[in-house]
């Protein structure tokens, strides 16, 4: 097995593309993107006889002002998670990687389905801990998520929607709200409304230099398609939809407080899925569901809106570690999570 490092953007999406699986946050830009912000990415193309096996977008980040670091796989590494043999490669080069640039641990967390019975992901976790990874105390990326099959017809999509949000996509039609796509000039309306959601439903969002920087990125690469939903030529609702092979994900929503009862966010979505399936794009990601499917879980809102389109509640396996210093890891494993859990309630507070 050959294992180079790549830089030039389109030898590296074209590889990756050449995969079974593939994810937005393995693509170039989203590397691009975080070494705005601190990270440093290391890209690895695996070959054999020719043959894109398996790639790795590990971003690099320094540790405080000590020489050490903390690494991340970001739904990653790509490569055919049934081959075990290719697995167990891939996962001793990414080790030997954290070891030579002296990490403390390096975190992945690739969709590898836990509940699908065609997935191999018994055998992968088994791998994983055989070979002194863990599962993470930091799930950096949502664990579960629901998944639309667009490969479907326009009305069966519509028959597979309980009946309350088939009836919220067709009231918002009937009543006059309009869906169109918006480009760069739109972001700081959607930061607008990402603000005023963030503070209505009480969760943490990032400056706007952040995002500015994220959507721009995925945008001018094509990538990423902005939709903004309109009633008598105000804004109610936008998101945007990140695409990558042949799979869409909804990663970013925002809605006003102004007419939520014409139901812009339901016909958004619908439009959303169409403009899609019209491009090619056989999966939309609905990007985040519940750890468990409990009234108490702080998602639960948001999945019981997501699963009314009609998709599959899909599980994953989650984040896991793998320390190269267990003197260091256990400390950080332990101190980090609550650390940061205690930034956002002091946030919340102050939102």
């Amino acid at each position: 097995m050959r294992v180079t490092e790549v830089t030039e953007r389109n030898l590296w999406n074209k590889a990756l593309l050449k995969l079974s699986y593939t994810h937005i946050l393995q693509s170039h830009e989203w590397g691009q993107f975080k070494a705005q912000y601190g990270w440093k990415p290391l890209r690895l193309l695996f070959e054999e006889n020719g043959l894109v096996r398996a790639t790795a977008s590990i971003l690099r980040r320094r540790f405080l002002h000590l020489p050490l670091c903390i690494m991340y796989v970001p739904k990653g590494p790509a490569l055919d998670y049934r081959d075990d043999g290719l697995l167990k490669l891939v996962l001793a080069t990414l080790e030997d990687v954290a070891r030579r640039y002296h990490a403390i641990f390096i975190k992945i967390d690739p969709d590898v389905c836990l509940e699908d019975f065609s997935s191999p992901s018994a055998q992968v976790i088994t791998t994983l801990e055989g070979r002194g990874w863990r599962l993470s105390s930091e799930q950096v990326q949502f664990r579960n998520t629901i998944l639309i099959d667009l490969t479907r017809e326009e009305d069966e999509l519509l028959k597979a929607m309980t009946s309350k949000t088939r009836y919220n996509v067709h009231l918002a039609e009937r009543r006059g709200v309009k869906v169109c796509v918006g480009g760069l000039a739109k972001l700081p309306l959607f930061y607008e409304m990402y603000v005023e959601t963030s503070t209505r439903d009480e969760f943490i969002i990032r400056p706007s230099n952040y995002y500015r920087d994220a959507w721009k990125t995925f945008i001018e690469a094509n990538l990423a398609q902005l939709f903004i939903a309109e009633y008598k030529g105000q804004p109610l609702a936008g998101l945007i939809l990140f695409r990558f092979g042949k799979k869409a994900w909804y990663m970013y929503g925002a809605s006003r407080d102004l007419h939520r009862n014409l139901m812009p966010n339901h016909l958004l979505q619908w439009e959303a899925m169409r403009w899609a399936k019209a491009q090619g794009y056989t999966v939309y990601d609905m990007w985040g569901a519940p750890d468990v499917l409990d009234e108490s879980d702080p998602m639960w809102g948001v999945y019981r809106f997501k699963e009314g389109f009609g998709g599959q509640f899909v599980r994953h396996i989650g984040a896991y570690d793998y320390p190269v210093s267990r003197f260091l890891y256990r400390p950080y494993a332990v101190t980090v999570p609550r650390y940061l859990e205690a930034l956002r309630k002091r946030n919340r507070r102050r939102t």
